[in-house]
């Protein structure tokens, strides 16, 4: 049996607008385990990004617990949850954030500056088929490419754990897909748990878990054992 990677007790998230109380999430128990690519589904507005940012570290819930291998991530102060972003978890959104002034070696090596152990960014950019390409700034590099720089950058320091929101979000279909192959391939290749936000349920095909999501609670969680590859997604 896999081990659990993140234990998710009654998390509950309420933003306050105002007098407007917003219930992004509503009590979720969930169990993510280690070294599966999981595809978290549902609309806008249903949870998914608020549920990502509490496990990335990015944000902390109104009520629940989350544990970490094991640890309380809802008991740390912000210099452990500083220090449990930058050495356990690795962030892909769905603009790229590259620094326009660096190229696509350079973008990664930023990362690999303040990890314990990191990859050497050629071999970052290998992983996501882009070692060719290390010498082009951002501008000289498509969309999916810089993608794929942005995938590279967030596994340099080798993460147990790559939150993906909306990865392919921007792009369109056969773009897209190269991008989910790199991101199967991190999976795959190096044992990254991969978590990937989406509101396209075709990815759902390429995961061994999917849990969906509606107006901030957990309807269904679904083990896959037929996994596809992403040129097999049915679009």
């Amino acid at each position: 049996m896999p081990a659990a990677l993140f234990d998710i007790r009654e998390l509950t998230k309420i933003y306050r607008m105002g007098e407007v109380e917003v219930h992004a999430l509503r009590q979720v128990n969930l169990t993510l385990d280690e070294g599966q690519f999981i595809v978290l589904l549902g609309p806008s507005g249903s949870g998914k990004s608020t549920l990502l940012n509490i496990i990335g570290g990015l944000d902390v819930p109104t009520s629940g617990r989350v544990f970490y291998r094991g640890s309380e991530l809802t008991q740390a102060d912000e210099a452990e949850l500083t220090a449990y972003r930058r050495q356990h978890v690795g962030f892909v959104f769905q603009f790229y954030n590259l620094i326009p002034s660096l190229t696509a070696t350079e973008n990664v090596a930023l990362v690999t500056e303040i990890s314990d152990r990191p990859m050497a960014p050629d071999d970052a950019l290998r992983l996501v088929q882009l070692d060719q390409r290390g010498a082009h700034f951002p501008a000289q590099l498509s969309g999916g490419e810089q993608q794929r720089v942005a995938i590279a950058r967030a596994i340099a320091k080798q993460p147990a754990v790559l939150l993906c929101d909306e990865p392919t979000g921007a792009l369109d279909i056969s773009t897209g897909i190269i991008v989910l192959e790199a991101l199967a391939s991190v999976n795959a290749e190096l044992g990254t748990t991969t978590v990937v936000i989406t509101h396209n349920a075709a990815i759902a095909q390429m995961a061994d878990s999917v849990i969906r999501l509606a107006d901030g609670q957990v309807t269904s969680v679904e083990a896959r054992t037929a996994k596809l590859a992403p040129r097999e997604l049915s679009w």
